[in-house]
């Protein structure tokens, strides 16, 4: 016999309280486990399609280990100090940046930009403001990830976790799908499959679309010469993940600077300008359609609010595991609402009626012509 609805609400809870219980006790612990176990999710379709061409899967698992480490030995040699330079650089770069803009705009308007108004001051100060909070901001990343785990650690258990659970990941979830309570197992597999669709759109598709969007400002923009195009690459990258921010961003950046290093060449400030709408365009109508499809299922709203809270409660760690929590919660959300409006709560009066149309059929065209002949 099945549990009682509230027997099994009971335990529900007590399992959605006890994964947040450990997330926040364990949180600096687990960091390793949740990298590791995101990186095996990402690389399990690349060993499955291997494992099809014929490969075993302890083959196909070492050569994506082996790919995947050549790729973050050539990224940590090559990419990451030139943009650790120009970040360093570029928050340098601001009280000057920002003391040009103030000289221009008061050339320009200079009733506007008289030396007690508020433009002039705030123009005066953002740019210290920007360098030393800049500045800040690198040093206690820096920390913080030092002070959740060793970055020696990370770098050594991250890759052995991916390489564990990337080769066991689909008798896991054989053996997860086994132990699932026999009477909700259907809509459990329903519910996770809808959770993976999600998942995969957002963290392999939109994440591709991150990478190669990135890649693409921070190439175009070094190539038409405009200093700290890798980070305002890499910025706008990032920002992909929500619509139109990553571009309005980046583009705003990179036209801003572009502004200042080459005034009087207008057909560079083009160039800049026309990365992003080329940019703009591979997004819109070749990458998302094919990489993403036509809805992701998890909201950008909803999104950064999960990040922010998750940050706020859990630290970084709190941060990696939003968007699976998010999305997961947005699952569920829209698979209570059908179930509501499929219930008599939702259908009220209407569900009556139609009950009533199956069980008092309208009469027959001979009753009716008998009923006439009698008036």
């Amino acid at each position: 016999m099945a549990l009682p609805v509230g027997t099994q609400a009971k335990y529900w809870t007590l399992a959605a309280v006890a994964f947040f219980g450990v997330l926040y006790v364990l949180g600096d612990v687990i960091l390793p486990f949740i990298l590791g176990g995101a990186v095996a999710y990402c690389l399990d379709p690349v060993a499955d399609r291997l494992e099809k061409l014929g490969l075993h899967r302890i083959a196909a698992v070492i050569l994506i280990s082996f790919v995947a480490l050549l790729i973050f030995v050539l990224g940590a040699l090559l990419i990451m100090p030139t943009l650790v330079e120009q970040s360093v650089a570029l928050f340098k770069a601001a009280p000057q940046i920002f003391s040009d803009l103030r000289n221009f705009l008061t050339t320009r308007f200079p009733d506007l930009m008289d030396g007690e108004s508020t433009i002039s001051k705030s123009l005066a100060s953002l740019g210290e403001t920007i360098q030393s909070k800049g500045g800040e901001f690198v040093s206690s990343l820096v920390a913080s990830v030092s002070g959740i785990v060793n970055v020696l650690v990370l770098l050594v258990l991250v890759p052995i976790v991916a390489f564990y659970l990337l080769l066991d990941w689909d008798r896991m979830v054989a053996r997860i799908d086994d132990l699932l309570p026999r009477d909700h197992a259907p809509t459990i597999r329903h519910l996770a499959s809808e959770i993976d669709k999600t998942l995969a759109a957002f963290i392999r598709g939109q994440g591709t679309v991150c990478l190669v969007l990135g890649i693409f400002y921070a190439v175009a923009l070094m190539s038409v010469g405009l200093n700290f195009g890798l980070v305002v690459g890499a910025v706008a990258g990032a920002l992909t993940f929500i619509p139109y921010v990553g571009a309005l961003v980046g583009g705003a950046l990179a036209i801003g600077l572009a502004f200042f290093q080459f005034w009087g060449e207008w057909w560079w400030i083009g160039a800049v300008a026309v990365i992003f709408f080329v940019g703009q365009f591979l997004e819109g109508n070749v990458l998302t359609p094919n990489l993403v499809g036509q809805s992701v299922g998890l909201h950008p709203v909803w999104l950064i609010f999960a990040l922010s809270a998750f940050g706020a409660l859990f630290g970084f760690t709190g941060m990696l595991v939003a968007v699976p929590v998010a999305a997961s919660l947005g699952v569920i959300a829209r698979w209570a609402i059908g179930q509501y409006k499929q219930g008599r709560l939702y259908r009220g009066l209407y569900d009556q009626e139609a009950v009533a149309e199956v069980t008092d059929p309208p009469e027959s065209s001979a009753e009716i012509a008998q009923s006439r002949l009698k008036d």
